[in-house]
């Protein structure tokens, strides 16, 4: 991973862990330990999913920079599968309150959403890279020898 990928990931990560511990505060004062544990679960399971999701294009883009945008759709159609999953097999669950659990889960990805498009549009990303072939090459095109 490169090291701008690595900021883009830390600059997701860090605001929506804050989000989490926000949920798991006000669900733990007003639903209980089940209503932590259901913050706690949100809060790892959008990290998990976006992480997991923002790393794997990072690496298509890198390798594979064609089926980039492809992917990407794939990637969160992939995920909204993932969570639906997720939601179907826990959607009785007495281990966790599942409205604490639903709240943190919009919240922290909205937050992840938010963050992640701030960071990108911070990034001081080159589209073009400057020492590549194809700019030597024009350089020493235009330049009278």
């Amino acid at each position: 991973m490169q090291s701008n990928d690595a900021r883009l990931l830390l600059h997701a990560v860090v605001p929506t862990l804050a989000i989490g511990a926000v949920a798991v505060a006000v669900s733990g004062a007003v639903a209980g330990v089940t209503g932590a544990l259901g913050a706690v679960v949100g809060t790892v399971l959008v990290l998990l999913v976006m992480g997991a999701g923002l790393v794997v294009l990072q690496k298509t883009a890198k390798n594979h920079p064609q089926l980039f945008q492809m992917m990407g759709l794939l990637l969160y159609t992939v995920q909204i599968l993932f969570v639906a999953v997720f939601l179907i097999v826990f959607k009785d669950t007495t281990f966790f309150d599942t409205k604490a659990f639903a709240f943190t889960l919009l919240g922290a990805t909205l937050v992840w959403i938010a963050a992640q498009t701030r960071g990108h549009m911070k990034a001081k990303i080159l589209y073009v890279e400057p020492d590549s072939a194809e700019m030597k090459k024009a350089e020493t095109a235009g330049s009278p020898t």
